[in-house]
Parts: C-alpha cells; structure tokens; sequence
C-alpha cells in the first residue's frame, strides 16, 4: 500500500511536470495585449535612458532608467513622447486610460469633451515626479538648453464628485425623470441652485448606470476672470535648470527656435473684450525680455526663425473681413532689437508681378547663418463665383490628352498644386529681395542647400510628365540659380534621377541610371564629371529583375568641405575624392575573402551633415549567405575600420549619446526583440525581457532552406516551424510569398491581426508549417516565375516525411495575390488559396487607375514589378499569357479572396473579376469585401475578423475542422450586422 502511495505521488509530479511542459497554442485573443518596444531615447550625458512598452491595444508603460547597474527605474503608466531636458529631468505625456477614451467614445462625446492627456516632470536627482492635468501639447527646443513649454486648456471647469445624502436620495430619485425631461431654465426659481445641481447628478447618476467617477458637474470655472473665453488654454513657459516660469494666457500657438534661444507666442484677442487684439509675441528667454512684434491682424501662420533665434519671419493677413473670399498674406520680418516686425513683402511689393501674391501654402525657410530669408510667389487665384447655385451647377473632372496629368491625380495633388511658388529670397543685410523663379514651367521645385550657399537647386519635370504614366519616373532637368542675381545655368537635361546638393555647395550629385554611374556637376567651374568610374563593385542594384534601369545602392555621405564622398556598393564602401576620382578607396575592404557582405553607414546625429576628422562612424554589414549581421566602427582620423561584432541577429535602430560613449539599439530573432546598451558596441547588456509574453505558448522557429529550381537555379527560403515541432508528424503547410524575404530571416514577428496576409506566428503555433520562398523573375514571365519558384519549393518540401503533401495551401497579398490566383490556373497540388487585393485581368488593369496616387497602372506592366516589358498593343499575348482571368477554367482549388471597395493600389474590380469569372464556371470561391477599407486593412476591427477568417478558412480545407456559416452559406445582405457568419455549426 506505500508502494502504491509513493507511485501514486511520484505519477501525479511527473503529470504536472508535463502539464508545465506542454504550451498552449496561440489565439485570436492574445493580439490585443502583445507588447512591443516603440519609442527610446539616451540623455546627451548618457547617464539615463527610456523606452516604451506598448500593447498593440490598450495601456502602455514608459520606462525611465539609469544606464548604469545600481541606478534608479521609474515606471510611469500610459506615458509617451518623452524627452530629456539638462540630463536631469524627464518630461512627457501621460494617455488617458484606454477604457476611458473606449467609453467616451461609445458614449459618442465631442473632441472637447474626450479625455485629455497629463503633463509629467520627472527629476532625476530627486527621483520625484509632478503631473498636471489637460495638456493640450507640449515643446521642447530641438537643442536642450533647459528650456520646455506647454499649453494647458483651462476652459474647461473644475470637476467635483457630487456627495449625495441618504435622506435625500430617494426624493432625488424621484425627481431625476421630470429633470430630464424639463430643460433646467425651466425649474430656476422653484428648487433652489444647490440643490438643482444635486438633482440633476443624479439624475445623470440613472441614465448613466451608477458610474458616479465618469460624472463630471460644471461647477465654476477655473479661471475667474468674468470674461474668461470659452476656449482658453494658458501656456506655462519653465527652465528646468533655474525653475524660471512664466505664464500667458489666450495663447493659440508658440514655436521654439532650433536653439531654444526666443519663443514665438501668438496669442489670441479677448472674444468678451473688444480692447484687447490679437498679437506675436518673442520672449528671449536667456535675457528675460519679452518684445510684442505684430499686433492687430486677422491670421498668422508659418512661423520661422532662424538657428540663433534673433530672427523670426511669418505671414499675416490683415485687410480682409472674416467672411472675405480671398485673403492676401505679407510676409514680416522682426530682428532682435526691432521694435517691431517690418513688412518686407506684399503682392504690392515692387519685385512682385501685378498678378501675383505671397503663397500662404508654400514653405519658407531661413539659411543656416541667417542671411537668407526665402519664400514662395504665385498668382492669385479668383475667387469663388458665390452666385452659382449649388443644384443648378454642373459637376465633372473633364479629361484632356494633353494634359500633364489626368484628373485623378490632378485631384490628389491639389494641395500639392497649390503650394507651388515662384521663389523669392530676402537678403536680410542688404534688406534686398530678388526674384529666384518666375515661370513654374520651367523650373517647378527649388531645393533650398542646408548651407549658406549663394545658390539654390530648381529643377523641372517639364515635357516629361505624360511619359511618367508608363514610364513610372519622370526625367528631371536640373539649374542652379545665383540667389543674388536670379541667374540660371543649366546642369543637366532630362535625366532619370533626382539631384541634390553637396554640403558646403560646391557640388551638385546625381546618379545616371543609363550609365549606373554617379556624376558631380562643379558649381565653380562648371564642369560635370564621372566620379564612380573608379569603383571595382557595382554601385546599382544587382539584383533588380524589373524591365527598368537598376537604381543605385546610396550615398553614405560627405567629407568636410565636400572634399569626398562614400559611395555604397553592393558590398563595400568606397571614399571617392572629388578632385581626383580616380583615387577612390575601398574602405571597408571584407569582401576579399568573398564574403557577401552588404554595408550601410547608420546615422546617429540627426545634425550630422558630413563627417568630420574626429567622428566615429557605424557601419552595419549583412552576409548574403548566412544572413547573420555585422557592425562596424570607422575611424576618420585615422582611417581605420574596427569589426565591433557578428551574430545571427538582426541589429537596428542604433542611437548614440549626444556627448558620450553609450550605445543604444535593438537585436532580433524571431524569437525575441530586444534593447541593448552598452558604452562599447562590441560589449552590449541586455535591458528589456518582452520575450518573457510568449514563453507560455507554443513558439516558433526558422531555418533557412534552398532548393534547386524548375529552371535549374538554386533558390532559398524561410521555413517557419512550431516549437514543438515533430518530425514524426505530418503537419499541413501554407506558401506565403511575395517577392524575395529570405534576407528578412532574423526578424521578430508579433501575433497581430492580420492587414492582408496570414499571421505567421499564429498559424504555426496552431500546428502549420509556414513556407516563404523567394522568387527570381523573367521578364515578360512573372506568372510563369512564380511558378518556377513557389511550385518547385512545395514539390521539394512535399517530399520531407513530416510534410503533410495532400494538405498544402498558399496565400499572399498584392502582388502575392496575383501569383496565388495565377498559381491555381496552372497546378492543382494546392488544397487550398488565399488571394488578396489580385490583379486578374492585365488587360482591363494596365489601363487602370492607382485610385491612392491618381496614377495610371501602365508603368507598373512596362517597366516596374508586374515585369511585362512591353505595352499592351505590342505584346498582348504576354497580357493574356499572364492574366489569371483567362485560365480560370483550369482551377481546381478553393479560392478565397480578399478585395476592399476603396482599394488604392489595385482597382477592386480585379478582384470582382476574379470572383464572378469563377462563379461562372461554377468553381468554389469566396470574397470578402471589407467596407471603406483600403488595400490593407486600416481598421483593427477588420483585421481581427479577416484573422478569424484566414484561420477558419484553412483549417476547414487543411485540418479537416468543420466550415464556420460564412464557407458554408455565406452571409446574406438582409442579416448584415446582425450576423457575421463566424459561428461553427455541428
């Protein structure tokens, strides 16, 4: 019997160490509460550091932290956007909770009624925190001086819990119907005041069901002042550093310069106080001065100023009533010293063509040292014909052949249109302005140098816009304009490229794809010059298999005195001298050995505009074959690489101290995705431990894979397996693919409601084999490529003994839907399909619209992904060739496709095509049609039922579980809304 007992006890350990052993499968309920890390940011000092934790739905945690073993953590919850200020103080916003934003918004309150965000200070030293209640934003200087602001929205009233005595509680229960139905001016005089408050809380109390803490009783207001507007927000100014603080009220918008020198105040006039006007303040803040520079005007907007914050330009309308149909800016100009900002520019101004008016909507912009003010001229408008009535007026976009653009993207690119300027620049010394560009013809978009360069960048797409519809890319002709005389002189005609300014403005850098190769064109001297000649590895990408020029690799940046440039390379780096390019230098040199590393210059300083003979500079490298990644420190002074590590993680999101040596970044698998710091990036600790949400489930891993190719070419992808992966099992597979995502093999991958495609983590973790292959295409074959590639891996997968052969699917979203509904019409191994957002027809598509750009879809079949090569009347046998529409009769295999009415890539008739050319031949197919949405879901609410869905879709085809209502009978119109279909009948 104590034997018995003692196996008895021994069996019941064992069963729970099993039990303890054994990890749930993943559901649809864990998406919502699957934490990520988001924002992060390192003092200057590198003594402190935060990060965000996020949920995907719900609550966040920002997290305040020492760098350093034994220093302090803070939690603060639902914190966000956080800064440092003087390397001892924290500050930030606190969310709202999430459930009460949820109930305000089922409760349908208007946005001022929502709940409002808080105020957080944290002080380092003291480790004490203070929170102030209904931010409505806040600012800090791009460069921390100590300084911060922020405005507060005091117009609401001070909120009171109501306190309700039991004798009187039924009595006022009593009375709450009556009060609801009589309007409270009625009933004044007969209850008294005190008591009227009472009876309607609880009268609130009833409607709204005893949550007494979401009462909130208008009581008196905040600020006393009788004449207190009804939107008033007050703005709180304070140095951090000596605890300076100052205060304004009526305050509508404020801007730090750069520096954190002055701040712009606009206030607003007393809505209840005819004496009071609205008016610009500059509050110098080291002198504690404060310079009213604009007073009396109606509106004011595009506030700049430049680096050292002693010059500050706006616009301002002042001459027209509220409901005038046309408004006229003047650009202003105020000085530190000024008595007040000066009108500099008007459509009066004498520089300014009769016709023509400052452009509110165009961007203005101060040189680095202040010397230049520039800004944007354009005619004036006419007016709206108010006398056209609305019903009798006919509505229609007319569509021209010559028109530059078509309509729908004249349309989307209204805003676009109308912030296009003339350029115009104010010498600020010479109190000088000259016109830069008179005619948008000819030279449309001005690039303005980062510098102090006497000259600007405009270039022009003009007598190329037409061709972009096929073309994809528009040829550019560049100018460089002399800011102080207006001159033009042409730098290069009709390219495929985009240019751009060297930073001290001695060159202008472009890329020549016909040539794959970079030129210079020398603003001194004029000439134009090929300074990659001297490059030994291909600076374009080798791997593009579009019908198109390849594009480059990049530009890592500039020396001093744009004395060189590093050019990447699809393995190196390479320092190119631009007074001699013939000596240019390989100066990562690892690819002797053949290892097919890639590198990348990874920026830390978001000021950083060339390398300086004392920067350190970040390299990161990926090997093409293992896929492992590498990163690497440069020394500029002495030229010397050093290798800091090498591991089969991905490491991204770099960021360094601004004045110290301390390191932040990420590292990921798909097992995990976490921060690292380390005051050396070869000597890296570990911080975070999000990977501690998934232990209690069943996981996932990766293994690269390759296969020989139909067409006898090698091949690699990833395989996606369970945790507890069997080998003694047979688990049913699904290909998703889209183009080549091998690389991408040491990623993290959430649990997330699905936008389009199949949840990767889900469906592993509930027993499938996940497969993603990469694909080589052929041009004028991009069909038949797929095929090459996806059928080939699932022929190659289907012979492992743990792959379930007779139960493989595919799916995939965009251009993966079009190979999935293209892969149907020529195998049947598939048990099943998931096409989302597929182009069917290429015929009825290469004429269509990119309903989200306004573009034709010409360019995407003659030059870009859909890889055609060739127009429709030139080779619509390949058009027909490669449209699934026109095989459907050969599908065999359930197709469930996903395509939304307000799709903007690809038009949403493809997928009616589609669905209503199988209906017709009778085949099994399904489309859901999610309302307003685009071509990935937006909605969360969509994404969880699509997940649902793709889930029951699959395993009624792959595992044999019984259809939900919506595969078996679908839902029918007259019972949307009140059934989803989801439900899994016996």
């Amino acid at each position: 019997m104590k034997k018995y007992f003692i196996l008895l006890i021994l069996s019941y350990f064992v069963l729970q160490t099993v039990q303890a052993q054994i990890k749930k499968p993943l559901t649809h309920n864990e998406y919502d509460g699957w934490q990520s890390i988001s924002t992060r940011g390192v003092s200057n000092n590198g003594k402190y550091l935060f990060y965000n934790v996020e949920p995907q739905e719900g609550d966040g945690t920002l997290y305040l932290k020492s760098t350093s073993d034994t220093g302090f953590q803070k939690i603060i919850d639902r914190g966000y956007a956080a800064s440092f200020i003087n390397n001892q103080f924290i500050v930030g916003k606190i969310k709202p909770r999430y459930k009460d934003s949820r109930a305000a918004k089922i409760k349908k309150k208007r946005a001022d009624e929502m709940p409002k965000d808080s105020l957080f200070i944290f002080d380092i030293t003291s480790e004490n925190i203070k929170k102030i209640a209904k931010l409505k934003s806040l600012k800090t200087p791009e460069n921390d001086n100590g300084w911060m602001a922020y405005l507060l929205d005091t117009s609401t009233y001070k909120i009171e819990k109501p306190k309700i005595k039991k004798d009187t509680a039924a009595f006022l229960a009593k009375m709450a119907d009556s009060i609801i139905k009589k309007s409270i001016d009625s009933i004044k005089g007969k209850i008294p005041e005190e008591k009227l408050i009472k009876i309607a809380t609880e009268a609130a109390k009833k409607i709204y069901k005893n949550q007494m803490d979401e009462l909130w009783v208008e009581n008196e207001p905040v600020n006393s002042d009788s004449k207190s507007p009804s939107n008033n927000y007050d703005l709180i100014i304070q140095n951090l550093k000596t605890n300076n603080k100052k205060t304004f009220q009526l305050v509508t918008d404020y801007y730090f310069d750069k520096n954190g020198n002055s701040l712009l105040i606009k206030q607003t006039k007393h809505p209840k106080d005819s004496t009071t006007q609205n008016q610009i303040l500059v509050y110098h803040l080291n002198d504690n001065i404060i310079d009213t520079i604009k007073r009396n005007f109606n509106d004011a907007k595009n506030f700049i100023s430049s680096e050292d914050g002693k010059q500050w330009a706006f616009l301002a309308e002042v001459d027209s009533s509220a409901k005038a149909l046309q408004k006229f800016y003047n650009l202003y100009y105020y000085n530190k010293g000024l008595d007040s900002a000066k009108l500099i520019a008007s459509k009066n101004s004498k520089e300014i063509i009769k016709g023509n008016s400052i452009n509110d909507l165009s961007k203005m912009q101060f040189s680095q040292d202040g010397s230049k003010l520039f800004f944007g001229v354009s005619a004036i408008r006419p007016p709206k014909d108010t006398t056209l009535v609305d019903f009798e007026t006919a509505k229609l976009d007319v569509w021209h052949y010559q028109d530059d653009y078509i309509q729908p993207q004249q349309l989307k690119n209204i805003s676009r249109e109308l912030s296009k300027s003339n350029l115009f620049v104010y010498h600020t010394p010479l109190q000088k302005i000259v016109p830069l560009t008179n005619s948008l013809d000819e030279i449309e978009t001005i690039l303005v140098n980062e510098g102090n360069a006497n000259w600007v960048l405009g270039y022009s797409n003009k007598g190329n816009r037409i061709s972009t519809n096929w073309e994809g890319r528009s040829k550019l002709s560049a100018f460089v304009i002399d800011v102080n005389t207006g001159i033009k002189n042409l730098v290069q005609k009709d390219i495929y490229t985009f240019y751009q300014a060297s930073p001290n403005g001695k060159y202008i850098l472009w890329y020549q794809p016909e040539q794959k190769a970079y030129f210079t064109y020398d603003i001194a001297s004029k000439n134009t010059r090929n300074i990659s000649s001297a490059i030994l590895h291909p600076i374009y990408d080798t791997e593009s298999d579009v019908p198109d020029y390849p594009g480059s690799i990049g530009i890592a940046g500039w020396t001093m005195n744009d004395a060189s440039i590093f050019i990447e390379t699809t393995k190196d780096i390479w320092e190119v001298p631009l007074n001699n390019p013939a000596l240019a230098k390989n100066i990562t040199n690892q690819n002797k050995n053949n290892i097919q590393n890639a590198f990348q210059f990874i920026k830390t300083d978001s000021e950083q505009r060339f390398f300086k003979d004392s920067d350190e500079l970040i390299f990161t490298a990926q090997n093409k074959f293992n896929k492992e990644w590498s990163v690497y420190t440069y020394q500029m002074a002495d030229k010397k690489l050093t290798h800091c590590t090498t591991e089969p993680l991905s490491i991204n999101s770099i960021t360094k101290a601004k004045n110290a040596s301390l390191f932040i970044l990420q590292k990921a698998d798909i097992k995990s995705n976490e921060l690292y710091i380390g005051n050396e990036l070869s000597q890296l600790s570990k911080i975070t431990n999000i990977a501690v949400q998934q232990q209690g489930y069943n996981w996932l891993t990766t293994e690269l894979v390759r296969w020989k190719m139909f067409d006898g070419k090698m091949s690699e992808g990833i395989l996606y397996k369970p945790e507890n992966f069997d080998p003694s099992k047979k688990y049913p597979i699904i290909f998703y693919f889209y183009e080549k995502n091998s690389d991408g093999i040491y990623s993290y991958k959430a649990p997330a409601p699905s936008a389009s495609t199949v949840n990767i983590p889900y469906f592993v973790s509930n027993g499938y084999l996940v497969f993603d292959p990469n694909i080589y295409y052929k041009t004028g074959n991009p069909g038949e490529s797929a095929y090459n590639s996806v059928v080939s891996a699932a022929q190659f997968l289907s012979k492992k003994s743990w792959v379930d052969a007779k139960n493989m699917a595919i799916q995939g979203q965009s251009w993966g839907g079009y190979q999935v509904a293209y892969l149907v019409t020529r195998t049947d191994m598939f048990k099943a399909a998931g096409s989302g957002a597929p182009v069917s027809n290429m015929t009825s598509a290469y004429g269509g619209i990119r309903w989200g750009t306004g573009m034709v879809r010409e360019f995407q079949y003659e030059k870009q992904q859909s890889r055609i090569g060739a127009t429709l009347w030139e080779r619509p046998d390949l058009y027909l060739k490669n449209s699934p529409l026109f095989h459907l009769p050969k599908v065999k295999t359930p197709l469930l496709i996903m395509h939304n009415d307000q799709d903007g890539a690809v038009p949403w008739y493809q997928g009616i095509e589609l669905f209503t050319g199988l209906r017709r031949l009778g085949k099994p197919a399904w489309m859901l049609q999610y309302n307003d949405e685009d071509h990935n879901l937006k909605e969360r609410k969509n994404r969880k039922d699509l997940s649902i869905r793709l889930a029951q879709f699959f395993d009624y085809f792959l595992k044999d579980v019984p259809p939900a209502e919506w595969i078996k009978r679908g839902v029918p119109a007259i019972d949307k809304g009140s059934t989803w279909g989801l439900e899994i009948k016996p």
